[in-house]
């Protein structure tokens, strides 16, 4: 796996914000993964370099809003209105082209170190 430049996250209480960001040049899809301990990678959101297509997973659907800066290969997930239940492990992810559903983490070859997302009640 190739690394992603990510950064953000953080300790936030419930209804607060974060901005995550990812940068790499070449990709045809970049968004985030999230992961808590004992179960498998859950796709958040991604956006296509291309056309600006976005998809979101339905819990964050109209909280969660991904967009991209192509002039600076930097994607970014504005998260608003968090909830204890977004806690969990943000993974960036991309690929230079797509593999098959957004959703599957396997077929991502680039991706971040990850980074916290906690969100207090």
């Amino acid at each position: 796996e190739e690394q992603l430049v990510e950064s953000g996250g953080g300790l936030v209480q419930a209804g607060g914000t974060l901005r995550l960001s990812c940068t790499r040049s070449g990709v045809d899809i970049m968004g985030w993964f999230r992961q808590t301990s004992g179960k498998e990678r859950e796709g958040v959101a991604v956006i296509l370099t291309e056309d600006g297509s976005t998809f979101y997973a339905d819990s964050v659907k109209g909280r969660f809003t991904i967009s991209r800066d192509n002039a600076k290969n930097t994607a970014y997930l504005q998260m608003n209105n968090l909830k204890p239940e977004d806690t969990a492990m943000y993974y960036c992810a991309a690929d230079s082209m797509v593999r098959g559903r957004w959703t599957e983490a396997g077929w991502y070859n680039y991706w971040g170190q990850g980074t916290q997302v906690t969100v207090s009640s």
